[in-house]
């Protein structure tokens, strides 16, 4: 019997040695790794025999260790990465016949099996580039994939943090054969250039399946395609988590447990609505509870809850949609946006009669809500009674820890802002740590408007926007500018990027 030295609760890096088949060694689970500076086989003992079976063939003078399933779990995926990344990396160098390239975009159903992308048996360099494009896009939390066309050039991009960075830049005769075979994966007409076209797929990396969503546009030069990478149930944050200061948590939380009433999420594209939406719905569902949502389009896909994408071709818009839910016996409603009167009336009324729903309008503040639904037609005293609090959010954009550099408040700034002068804040550099864009990560913010008697009172007459949000300011709301300036202050964010988010709108 075989006695091998078994190590537990470790963590080891990958070592890849000249004379190996990594690719086949790791579909084999036969891993190697570094211990006291000499390379080890590295086992589990749940992929034993096929291991076993693998190294019988080869006769490699490595000492063998015996890993605890997560050690090994945590090696495996380690392996996978770094092995992707090498292929990447050689994927520049590599060159492929024109003939060989379009026959590989037949291979329709290559990213619709329950295959992982990290293990592909795949090596055709079109096929290899979308894979390792996927993977690159999840290493670098990027939400959504930009391919277009220019003149002379294709370039790839993704969306990291809400700001577009050029991720690579690739021949015009390549970009087109990525398209395509993006379009084939995405079960989209190859020969339909002329108008645009939407589209969904999966892929599997690192035993996590994703959803895309595609979306391909003609343009002048070709075809410009945007792949939105949809989250998981589980990738929904708790209400804790979602970044916001803790008194305005315990807001949130206590606006939650109402039963009835409408609760509104505002803010520009991008500023994290969709993901506080989903953020309430996790938090109040209980199995007692029947929640529907009707969402365009549909970004997380959650268990618990039932999921109705708008699809206005067919009829079913968010108003339709809404009148539909109202007869499934709902607790709580989400509706994705109140696009306009219908859906606000109904949204209104569905708030009267004992549901709790949620939604999201495009206003910059929480207060300016009240008016925008005024001016939607809907009445003064339907809102004073329906309407318990508006959330206005944004998505502030870190600075760096590793590269940020110190900086004085420009005397304009100051007097603009109602800065302290001379104050020092800090500005972005730009380091590998940070992709060179001198940010690394986001903060959320929010200013809250809660509807009590003062407001109702108000609402009773002819109000404006300004009177409402005075009063919401003297009864102590924080501001999105009020919450900007700290950041500014406190060294973690710059100036540039606090004006972009919304310091002018103070």
């Amino acid at each position: 019997m075989i006695h091998l030295e078994q190590l537990h609760n470790i963590n080891l890096e990958p070592a890849f040695p000249e004379d190996i088949d990594l690719k086949l060694a790791i579909k084999n689970y036969v891993l190697f790794t570094k211990i006291d500076e000499r390379v080890h086989i590295a086992l589990s003992k749940k992929h034993l025999a096929r291991a076993f079976d693998y190294l019988a063939k080869f006769d490699f003078d490595y000492p063998v260790v015996l890993l605890d399933e997560d050690s090994f779990d945590r090696l495996y995926n380690r392996s996978l990465e770094l092995r992707t990344d090498k292929e990447l990396s050689n994927l520049s160098q590599e060159t492929a016949a024109q003939e060989e390239l379009e026959e590989d975009l037949s291979l329709a159903e290559f990213l619709r099996t329950s295959s992982d992308l990290l293990t592909s048996e795949e090596s055709a360099p079109i096929i290899k580039f979308v894979n390792a494009l996927f993977y690159q896009a999840i290493k670098k939390r990027a939400s959504d994939i930009h391919i277009e066309v220019h003149e002379h050039k294709g370039v790839v991009r993704f969306r990291i943090d809400g700001v577009l960075i050029k991720h690579a830049e690739v021949d015009n005769k390549i970009i087109n054969l990525i398209i395509s075979r993006i379009k084939v994966i995405s079960n989209l007409d190859i020969s339909e250039k002329r108008i645009p076209q939407d589209g969904r797929t999966q892929v599997k990396i690192a035993g996590k399946t994703l959803d895309i969503r595609v979306s391909v546009l003609p343009t002048y030069y070709g075809e410009r395609v945007v792949m939105r990478i949809l989250m998981e149930s589980e990738d929904i944050p708790h209400l804790t988590e979602l970044g916001f200061k803790e008194d305005l948590t315990k807001e949130l939380d206590s606006l939650l447990k109402n039963s009835h009433g409408i609760i509104l999420v505002t803010g520009p594209t991008g500023s994290g609505k969709s993901t506080t939406l989903h953020s309430f719905l996790q938090r109040i569902a209980t199995p007692d509870k029947n929640i529907i949502t009707i969402e365009d389009p549909v970004e997380y896909k959650a268990d618990n809850i039932n999921q109705i994408q708008v699809n206005v071709k067919a009829g079913l818009t968010f108003a339709a949609g809404l009148r539909s839910i109202l007869r499934q016996d709902p607790d709580v409603i989400m509706v994705g946006e109140i696009r306009d009167k219908e859906t606000a009336q109904i949204a209104t009324q569905a708030a009267l009669t004992g549901h709790l729903v949620f939604s999201t309008l495009h206003t910059n503040t929480a207060t300016a809500s009240i008016t925008r639904l005024l001016d939607m037609g809907i009445e003064h005293y339907l809102i004073a009674s329906s309407l318990l609090g508006v959330l206005a959010q944004r998505l502030v954009r870190k600075l760096c820890p590793h590269c940020k550099a110190e900086d004085i408040i420009a005397e304009e700034y100051a007097e603009e802002f109602n800065l302290p002068k001379g104050a020092t804040i800090h500005k972005a550099v730009g380091c590998k740590e940070c992709n060179y864009t001198g940010y690394q990560g986001r903060q959320a913010i929010g200013e809250l408007f809660v509807m009590d008697d003062d407001f109702r009172t108000m609402l009773k007459g002819e109000v404006s926007d300004h009177e409402i949000r005075e009063k919401a300011i003297q009864k102590g709301m924080k501001t999105l500018a009020d919450q900007l300036k700290e950041m500014l202050l406190a060294g973690e964010t710059s100036m540039d990027e606090a004006i972009r988010v919304g310091l002018k709108e103070s």
